[in-house]
Order: structure tokens, then C-alpha cells, then sequence
């Protein structure tokens, strides 16, 4: 399941910031094809949005034929984007697992790594970070 954060200052739509971070999620395979999203109430409770706006994203991401919405059952990924592979892939999520293996190990919980991910994101790409993983570096 994926855990959304909402950065209120960063001016960047929370609804888009909620779509933003599931075609992250899906990108990185933490979101596969039949994984249910939370519901808007729930969503609503852990970032304290409106439940209309996580319906907004849901909305978008169904547009972009990334989800569907079931009616009673709640919101389904059934694609899942991929781009293709660079031959520096698996070094990169290698190193970041080392990282977050390190992390953990050292006492911290996963919103902590998270939380220390956005404070550093900007310093390497202050040109196309938004906070919450909201923007994506230009390329």
C-alpha cells in the first residue's frame, strides 16, 4: 500500500501530489497491477485532505488508465507503466537499499527515511524537486 504526503507549502495541488506518487509508486513497483488504493477516507485520515480530493486524483489516475474504479469494492491499479531499464538501475536500487537497510538499522522508522529523503531531494535537484516527490527533475 502506498502512504501518501501532502506538502502543504510547496504549492503544487494536493490531489496532484497524490497522483504524482502513485505513478511513482507504480514506476517503482511498490503499486502492481490488482492492488487496491486506499479509500478517500482513509487517505482523508492520514493527510488530512479533503476525501474530495483524493476522489480528484483517483479521477485523474483513472483518465490515464492507470486505475479503475470498482463500485463497493474501491479504486484498482490495472496498468502499471514501465519505462525502460537503464544499465544504471540496478546499481542505483541496490545502493538505495544498502541506504535504507543502514537507516533502519540505525532507529529509524520508514516516515523518518522519507522525511530525511525530502530534506536532501532538493539539495541534489533544486531544479525539479517539489517536496513530497511532487516534481520530477527535468530530463
Amino acid at each position: 500500500m502506498v502512504v501518501f504526503h501532502i506538502e502543504r507549502r510547496g504549492g503544487l495541488p494536493a490531489y496532484l501530489q497524490i497522483v504524482r506518487q502513485v505513478e511513482r509508486a507504480l514506476r517503482m513497483g511498490a503499486l502492481v497491477e490488482g492492488d487496491r488504493l486506499p479509500t478517500a477516507a482513509q487517505v482523508a485520515a492520514a493527510t488530512k485532505v479533503n476525501p474530495n480530493t483524493t476522489l480528484k486524483a483517483y479521477r485523474e489516475l483513472e483518465r490515464a488508465g492507470l486505475v479503475e474504479v470498482r463500485q463497493g469494492a474501491g479504486t484498482f491499479v490495472i496498468h502499471v507503466p514501465r519505462p525502460p531499464e537503464t544499465k544504471a538501475d540496478p546499481a542505483l536500487r541496490g545502493g538505495l537499499a544498502a541506504w535504507m537497510r543502514e537507516a533502519r538499522e540505525e532507529g529509524l522508522g520508514a516516515s523518518e527515511v522519507v522525511a530525511l529523503f525530502d530534506a536532501v531531494l532538493p539539495e541534489v535537484f533544486p531544479e525539479g524537486a517539489c517536496a513530497a516527490h511532487g516534481g520530477e527533475p527535468p530530463g
